[in-house]
């Protein structure tokens, strides 16, 4: 046997020794008609079509607002489509090119393609979960309570199943400007010339508005919340205090977790690994809450 036909035979037997992807990846899907590249979205299925629909795992990326991409969601779509979901993950367009506003609008016409289309893919319309890290768990805690932005694309808080926003810092955005004027006041450094003031509209009437925990109220169909942070970051922890603190006064389901060792980005990245006591928490809260038979009057 020469050389070359032993290298084609140990590659071949490598790739029939391989695992089969446990995901089947549809990529940069339009969710608006002409609209700009960044108005694009992923669905993840799996590999093996289900006799039933699935339930849906609608994922917003992190980055300030103004970098990240869809493409930044680490072991999670593995981790879903493995336990029968299906996982969406979508780009929007960043600051400073659109102001906030947009930028929401844009998350919220993604949720609305995938709650109309979604079904051609396996999932179920009807059972969505929404989460998101860092800004997207901004985005995320804010459609899922703000109910204006999903009813311009006419789908109902009905549909929602849960959130899951990853350490963000941004859902009472008045206290963490406050915060970080505050300290820079104390101890001194470079102000922000393009920090969360700023990125908000630099309008106090906004920063009110575009916070998750201003649009709290009973009866309007919020889902269950888990909020998942890091302690170390005393303003995400703060953060993840006060949105639980609105919503449980609600009387909203919401369950916290904080994860001691890891960080900001790790938190996120580590979901889907085998002993990650986040994710056993992520786990068990989309195993609750996926029941096709579940109501929010149940809890």
């Amino acid at each position: 046997m020469s050389v070359r036909t032993a290298i084609a035979f140990c590659i071949l037997l490598l790739a029939l020794s391989a695992p089969a992807a446990a995901e089947k990846l549809t990529a940069d899907i339009p969710y608006v008609e002409n609209g700009h590249e960044r108005q694009v979205l992923d669905v993840y299925t799996p590999d093996e079509p289900a006799d039933e629909p699935l339930p849906v795992m609608f994922w917003i990326h992190g980055g300030g607002w103004q970098v990240g991409d869809k493409s930044d969601v680490a072991l999670k779509p593995k981790i879903l489509t493995e336990r029968g979901f299906v996982f969406v993950s979508t780009n929007y367009r960043l600051l400073p090119d659109v102001e906030m506003d947009a930028l929401i609008r844009d998350v919220a016409k993604a949720f609305g393609w995938v709650h109309d289309n979604i079904s051609e893919y396996g999932g179920d319309p009807n059972r969505i979960f929404v989460g998101g890290h860092s800004a997207g768990a901004q985005l995320a805690a804010l459609i899922c309570i703000d109910d204006r932005y999903l009813k311009e694309v006419g789908v109902s808080f009905e549909v929602l199943r849960g959130c899951i926003p990853v350490d963000g810092d941004t859902y009472d955005i008045p206290k963490i400007i406050m915060t970080a004027e505050l300290r820079q006041m104390l101890y001194g450094g470079k102000m922000f010339t393009f920090g969360h003031r700023q990125k908000f509209g630099n309008d106090p009437e906004k920063h009110v508005d575009f916070s998750a925990v201003t649009h709290v109220a009973e009866d309007k169909g919020i889902p269950p919340f888990l909020i998942l942070y890091f302690p170390g970051n005393a303003d995400t922890r703060a953060q993840a205090g006060r949105l639980e603190e609105v919503l449980a006064e609600a009387g909203i389901p919401v369950t916290t977790y904080g994860k001691g060792d890891s960080n900001h980005s790790r938190l996120n990245n580590d979901l889907g690994k085998p002993d990650d006591p986040a994710t056993e928490r992520f786990l068990a809260f989309l195993d609750k809450y996926a029941d096709a038979g579940y109501s929010p009057e149940s809890d």
